[in-house]
């Protein structure tokens, strides 16, 4: 298990390296208002891709275990082809009766973008989770790997080749990014088409869409939590002001690989156990591990002088450290966050999940129409890091009920470290032999 956290940790971290270089080559090729752009798309496509990941989002990572893997494949399909047509029939009516509605979240000429892109991802989504339900971290770190790297490439040659230095030039290489890795990784999940099992499609669509609900409900309140203050800045102060609250966003998400790496492998292992007092001990184990670790990086990124980050990213978006220091607590508390919900949802108890969302929910449309007028995009970090911790507060007391582990268990103790130190010997001397 150790070893799965550090292999995926260590496709993570290099994919925030890679992220990085792309981020740098954003704000000095295209520029702040391209990058808004860009990143007002990703919110667009982040919004749409809940509705089709009701049947086949992370759920697939508690049901590939437990239900026929052709089954999955043809309720999963069948819904992100339908959710497709309706979304198009939506942009179609909005951009013919009403126009200033479609403007307002949609950016001028980027609708089929859009679609293309929801479709691409959803696919992606679909193999990912698979191959993490099966346990096989190692294969799912690969396709990431290739995701971000063919990502990165492709924006470069669209800038300094084809001579694109607008938002184009970055939604073109997210594109082919994901039609590249969704070949390889079709093929991936080929030999799970051998299984033979039958079931019923009407009733297990009926339970994965029950069990979907309500993560995805969740991931869409936690989605407006983090993303609501785009269209406020967008609104207040235009998209110049969003793509520096957007690179500033970028950074600090950075860290968000570390509670990520250590997530993505703690889910995949609840789901294939029955032992909630099993479930349990190791999710404060990864918690405490995921808190420190983050907040070290946090600190790290808030210590480098403002001049540095003008100097990476030229002087337009020199802000980038200001939103950093705001967002940085909110970053702690994500890791957090992402521990205990995937905790909720592994056991089969993702309602926590959507009723802590909807108290952050409340906080961030208390708090973003108080501070990002009047501090603007220092404000709208500052709302983040409240939202989080009160996500946090209420996952915690939920979770503490539910396992009755005590706060002192989360502290860190000499034996968490002994621990990991041995895990870590025990996996690299099996490695070797």
């Amino acid at each position: 298990m150790i070893k799965k956290i550090f292999g995926t940790f260590g496709t993570r971290l290099l994919n925030a390296l890679v992220g990085f270089v792309t981020l740098w080559f954003g704000t000095n090729f295209l520029g702040r208002e391209a990058w808004g752009i860009g990143a007002t798309v990703l919110v667009d496509v982040s919004l749409l891709l809940i509705a089709v990941e009701l049947l086949s989002g992370s759920g697939l990572i508690y049901y590939t275990p437990r239900k026929s893997f052709v089954t999955l494949f043809k309720i999963s399909y069948a819904w992100t082809f339908i959710m497709l047509a309706l979304f198009a029939m939506t942009f179609l009516v909005l951009h013919s009766y009403l126009p200033t509605i479609y403007e307002a979240f949609i950016p001028d000429g980027y609708g089929p973008h859009i679609l293309l892109m929801v479709f691409l991802y959803s696919l992606h989504n679909f193999n990912m989770n698979v191959l993490l339900g099966k346990e096989r971290v190692g294969m799912q770190n690969i396709l990431f790997i290739i995701q971000f790297m063919t990502q990165l490439i492709s924006m470069i040659i669209y800038i300094f080749v084809f001579e694109i230095r607008n938002a184009n030039a970055f939604v073109y290489s997210l594109i082919t990014g994901y039609i590249i890795v969704n070949i390889c990784g079709f093929i991936s999940i080929l030999p799970y088409f051998k299984d033979n099992r039958h079931e019923a499609l009407i009733p297990t669509a009926k339970e994965m869409f029950n069990f979907g609900s309500m993560i995805q409900l969740s991931t869409l309140v936690t989605m407006i939590n983090r993303r609501i203050s785009y269209f406020v800045i967008k609104k207040t102060f235009g998209l110049g002001e969003v793509g520096v609250y957007t690179s500033g966003t970028q950074v600090s998400e950075a860290t968000k690989l570390i509670g990520n790496s250590i997530a993505l492998v703690q889910f995949s292992s609840i789901s294939n156990m029955d032992d909630r007092k099993k479930a349990a001990d190791l999710t404060v184990t990864f918690l405490k591990l995921a808190v420190i670790l983050t907040a070290l990086c946090m600190v790290v990124i808030c210590l480098i002088p403002k001049s540095i980050y003008a100097w990476i990213f030229t002087e337009e978006f020199a802000e980038i450290k200001d939103v950093l220091v705001c967002l940085s607590p909110g970053m702690v508390f994500m890791a957090a966050n992402m521990i205990f919900s995937h905790y909720f949802s592994g056991v089969n108890l993702p309602k926590h999940n959507l009723y802590g969302s909807l108290v952050g929910l409340v906080v961030t449309i208390t708090s973003i129409f108080i501070l990002i007028p009047r501090y603007g995009i220092i404000g709208a970090g500052a709302s983040v890091s409240l939202t989080y911790l009160a996500t946090i507060i209420y996952q915690w007391r939920i979770f503490k009920k539910e396992t009755k582990v005590k706060t002192i268990q989360l502290l860190p103790t000499l034996n968490d470290f002994k621990t990991l130190v041995v895990s870590i010997k025990s996996q690299f001397f099996r490695s070797n032999n």
